[in-house]
């Protein structure tokens, strides 16, 4: 075989490879919002679009690469073996979305930082609260990719 066919064969597989992982992220990425969702009081697209509730939107936005972070590192976990690395991202992926939704409901119970109070904010400013759970979801994401790893 000659260097032109490998290099097809390598642009081929990798290409499929390529759009497997973007399938399984966009999964995840879709099921992540709609648990994010669920956390928030109210339809979360219309909080964001209608009511351009910025801590809704940031929220979402740290949920979202939260996910992309644990999809990534289990991809780069996977050391090139396809479909042990999209069971990995999808099971993993999963996992690091409850634990986000879990923590968004913890802090809300637990911690007193009223996740409707925050989605119900009228003023469209963004709260300290808000960037707190942010950044708690981004280190859940965080923590469950490098536990991936």
């Amino acid at each position: 075989m000659n260097t032109d066919e490998n290099l097809g064969q390598i642009l081929l597989d990798g290409t499929g490879a390529l759009l497997a992982y973007a399938a399984v992220g966009l999964v995840l990425f879709v099921v992540g919002f709609y648990m994010t969702d669920l956390a928030i009081p109210g339809r979360l697209i219309t909080v964001i679009r209608q009511h351009r509730n910025p801590n809704a939107t940031l929220l979402a936005c740290a949920s979202t690469v939260g996910v992309g972070l644990i999809v990534a590192v289990s991809i780069f976990a996977s050391g090139g073996d396809l479909l042990e690395g999209l069971t990995r991202t999808l099971v993993f992926g999963a996992v690091g979305i409850v634990a986000m939704t879990v923590a968004t409901l913890i802090f809300d119970r637990l911690i007193g930082i009223s996740i409707k109070e925050l989605a119900d904010d009228e003023e469209d400013r963004l709260e300290p609260a808000a960037i707190l759970l942010a950044v708690a979801n981004l280190m859940i994401g965080f923590v469950t990719a490098v536990a991936v790893y």
